[in-house]
């Protein structure tokens, strides 16, 4: 029971970790809340349910917490939606975009031309 514990723990983080990455990579506002919302409560559920196998004695509190999880984030997020889409955010380009940038910046040193290949030519 210990090694499903820590491995639905460990499935857990590894779900908070894409969440995080999803916020830093996603273009626009609709796909960063999707993994915001999305991959954390599936990550936040493992969690849970990871440490329901390591400490039983915890698991009906623990899987209160899931319920509350189940039913509040899913609706959390729609209604950040709804709420984007009302007041025209879904249609502003986001600020920073640090991995675009970084793409656009190798994009563009590959276009260059080198001066050791003009310099021989």
């Amino acid at each position: 029971m210990d090694y499903l514990g820590y491995l639905l723990t460990a499935g857990g983080l590894f779900f908070f970790w894409v969440s995080g990455l999803g916020l830093i990579r996603m273009p626009d506002f609709f796909t960063r809340m999707h993994a915001g919302t999305k991959a954390t409560t599936l990550g936040s559920l493992l969690v849970l349910l990871g440490v329901a196998c390591l400490q039983p004695l915890w698991a009906p509190k623990l899987l209160l917490l899931v319920a509350f999880i189940l039913l509040t984030n899913p609706l959390s997020g729609s209604v950040l939606a709804r709420a984007a889409q009302r007041t025209g955010t879904d249609t502003v380009a986001m600020q920073h975009d640090a991995c675009a940038e970084r793409e656009a910046r190798r994009a563009q040193a590959t276009l260059e031309p080198s001066s050791k290949g003009e310099a021989g030519a």
